[in-house]
């Protein structure tokens, strides 16, 4: 028969763990170590569900919230009232793991992000919270959050290498490369199969116009991105394509996409949005795509009603939009209006009528080649955009988007006046460059030889 005693025991952090079952602790490991370490055996914690112990049940409500789907809050409820029921025979920094996750589930995400702050000054070696406070703050825009929280755990988790990719991903949002690039390194020193900081490594190069090395640093560790779970190694994956994409190589961005950025788990939010964004650059850069969008749109088409974030929701919609799904793509727009409308909490009211109301505007009417309207709604929301969430790297699809439509404007002065400081930061582009002198051969600022 099962036991009825709690054991204290420790994870592989040296967090206190209370285990109503110890056979439960590997289980638990995997979660911990998987959730930092982007491995997919963070799932093992759902063979472990039957253990009524705060921590392990707190955990498994955590993994079915990460589905970032519509009914991710009704399959994390039972989880997290059995965490909230057992959580008085936990720990401390247990309780309040149990708290985060259930303000997470209900909804309160200000008062999740405050316990996760909390923790880190607490428990700064409870590592699965800090990435978990990391990935909520990074939804909200707030970059300086995400390193704070790492930097706070930096004096007592100094020899986890997962850290270290943690702080690099944060120094990087906050714009500090320097930084971002040291703590990569290290990272990566500590341990070759970090995939984070590869991510943040290659953030980094990307925005220093690093193209061709960035391009072999991803490749050169690529052979480590196993058993990886599906965002990382496609997301990975889409940083890669977008080193190619810059350098033009377009049928091997092409044989990535195929391979290895779509087709993972398509059933997964953040797989579909590393579609959608890599098939719309690609056809911004002139690519034919094919009939590439109409498998992706199947998925999205699911989604209407999902406003989890919305980051997310923008890219639905503008996917749906490009695979001639209007009707699909008008629904989501009239759904995102009214979801804004009930919104209570002040942040989130704000970002989703002030920034993604105008945004999602804006790129249905790309979409339908409406290029006044595309360019003034997107106008409205690009100042913005940080509130919406997502990464510098990915939000420059709609930059991208909104180039597009002020080209196709005839607004040639104002496309010039953008793009060529971007051209001028990243020499090693050669879609940049190419894009520059279309603008300049259409304003008459080629040079003879240039004509």
């Amino acid at each position: 028969m099962p036991s009825t005693a709690a054991h204290a025991l420790t994870d592989s952090l040296g967090n206190t763990a209370t285990l109503r079952e110890p056979g439960s602790a590997a289980a638990l490991n995997d979660f911990v170590e998987g959730f930092i370490a982007c491995e997919a055996r963070a799932v093992n914690v759902l063979q472990a569900a039957g253990d009524p112990s705060a921590i392990v049940q707190a955990c498994c409500a955590a993994l079915h919230m990460f589905a970032e789907s519509a009914q991710a809050p009704g399959n994390a409820r039972p989880f997290i009232d059995r965490a909230l029921a057992h959580a008085p025979a936990a720990s401390e920094r247990e309780q309040r793991f149990v708290a985060a996750v259930a303000a997470w589930v209900h909804g309160d995400l200000p008062r999740a992000i405050a316990l996760h702050e909390e923790q880190a000054r607490l428990f700064p070696r409870d590592l699965a919270s800090l990435k978990l406070g990391q990935y909520h703050l990074f939804n909200r825009g707030d970059s300086p959050g995400m390193l704070r929280l790492a930097l706070q755990a930096l004096p007592a988790a100094a020899d986890v290498p997962y850290l270290h990719g943690m702080l690099a991903f944060g120094w990087e949002q906050c714009h500090r490369l320097t930084e971002a690039e040291a703590a990569a390194r290290h990272a990566v020193r500590l341990c070759r199969k970090e995939p984070w900081a590869h991510h943040a490594l290659a953030h980094v190069m990307l925005t220093q116009g690093r193209i061709g090395e960035g391009a072999d640093f991803m490749a050169g560790v690529s052979d480590t991105w196993t058993g990886l779970n599906s965002f990382m190694v496609t997301h990975n994956w889409w940083h890669q394509a977008l080193f190619l994409l810059e350098q033009d190589r377009h049928a091997e961005v092409l044989a990535l996409y195929d391979s290895q950025v779509w087709g993972v788990v398509k059933e997964y939010t953040q797989d579909q949005i590393n579609a959608v964004s890599l098939l719309a650059r690609l056809e911004l850069a002139g690519v034919d795509v094919g009939h590439r969008w109409a498998d992706v749109a199947g998925h999205l088409a699911l989604r209407l009603a999902d406003h989890v974030l919305p980051f997310l929701d923008l890219q639905y919609l503008y996917g749906l939009a490009r695979a001639g799904r209007t009707e699909a793509a008008r629904t989501l727009l009239r759904n995102i209006e009214a979801h804004a409308a009930t919104r209570t909490e002040a942040h989130e009211r704000t970002v989703w009528k002030q920034v993604c109301e105008p945004a999602a505007r804006g790129l249905l009417a790309h979409a339908q080649g409406d290029w006044a309207t595309a360019a003034e709604q997107l106008g409205l929301a690009l100042p913005r955009l940080l509130e919406i969430g997502g990464s510098h790297a990915q939000r420059d699809l709609f930059h991208q988007i909104w180039l597009d439509a002020l080209q196709r404007n005839g607004q040639w002065a104002a496309v010039q006046n953008l793009l060529q400081p971007m051209a001028n930061a990243q020499l090693e582009s050669v879609r940049l460059a190419r894009q520059v002198g279309v603008v300049n051969g259409a304003l008459g600022l080629l040079l003879p030889h240039q004509g």
